[in-house]
């Protein structure tokens, strides 16, 4: 079982950062549910827009402004265009290069690099693009399931359900050709995450709790979150019977949750915030 301080690096890179995606979405809740829910919405904007522009993300300061209703400061505009352009002429002539003068992994390597570079700066209609032509020079399995993953995660920050359920579908078509425990469980949690944002909460339970003491997905979330989720899913899903076996006296569930400092904290406020949440986003 990963402890609890997370063996983060078991993961694969945060790419894109999910909690940009949390924050744009906290940034649309109304505010009375925003306060609800404890949520600061002009401290998470300011974090917002530190993090777009320390990461040159350009395409995501024009959109992010626009739906905020912020003025677009044009000088730091044209700074992460020249330094996205930049980098990417880099990215560009290493895959020329590889192409040129070393293998077909190298290249493959280097199509990566470009694609996680465009992710990194919001551009989901290059990345997209750029991840199918890497696919389409991927032979093995893993790497494929990889790039699927990268596709998955694409559409988890753009909110984007068919990018989401489409690669789903494939990941678990290329997984019964010979994907490896890892990803196995990889795709569990995928699945489960995006089985609790469509509130399908019985699939992200039983995902979840199939993952709890195999679990490396940290460029999802981190390991508490992922116990949050695994236990709020199980409670609104579970009948007491299950729910007792294998959350309250489950033993990997038990040994994670010795950070909470109480009862309410592990198992009452989560699953308050959780339908107060729901509630909001039905308005």
């Amino acid at each position: 079982m990963p402890t609890l301080e997370g063996l983060e690096e078991a993961g694969l890179e945060k790419i894109p950062d999910l909690s940009i995606a949390k924050m744009r979405f906290e940034l649309t809740l109304d505010p009375v549910c925003a306060k609800e829910l404890k949520i600061d919405q002009a401290e998470v904007k300011r974090q917002l827009m530190d993090k777009i522009k320390a990461g040159f993300m350009t395409e995501l300061y024009k959109d992010v402004s626009t739906e905020l209703k912020l003025n677009i400061n044009n000088s730091v505009l044209e700074e992460m265009e020249a330094k996205n352009k930049e980098e990417l002429e880099k990215l560009t002539k290493a895959i020329e290069n590889a192409e040129k003068n070393e293998g077909e992994s190298e290249v493959r390597e280097a199509m990566v690099k470009k694609c996680e570079y465009l992710t990194l700066i919001g551009n989901k209609d290059e990345s997209t693009k750029m991840l199918k032509e890497t696919l389409d020079k991927t032979n093995t399995t893993g790497h494929k399931l990889d790039l699927h993953f990268h596709l998955i995660r694409l559409g988890f920050f753009f909110n984007d359900n068919k990018m989401i359920t489409t690669n789903l579908d494939k990941a678990k078509e290329l997984i019964e050709l010979g994907g490896d425990w890892d990803r196995r469980n990889r795709l569990k949690v995928y699945s489960g995450l995006y089985a609790m944002s469509v509130r399908n909460f019985q699939e992200a339970a039983d995902n979840f709790l199939d993952t709890v003491s195999t679990f490396t997905s940290y460029e999802l979330m981190d390991y508490l979150t992922f116990i949050k989720y695994a236990i709020i899913s199980s409670m609104l899903a579970l009948d007491r019977k299950d729910l007792t076996k294998k959350v309250v006296e489950g033993a990997d569930i038990k040994r994670s949750t010795s950070r909470f400092t109480s009862l309410q904290e592990l198992y009452i406020f989560p699953v308050q915030r959780t339908i107060r949440r729901l509630l909001c986003c039905s308005r």
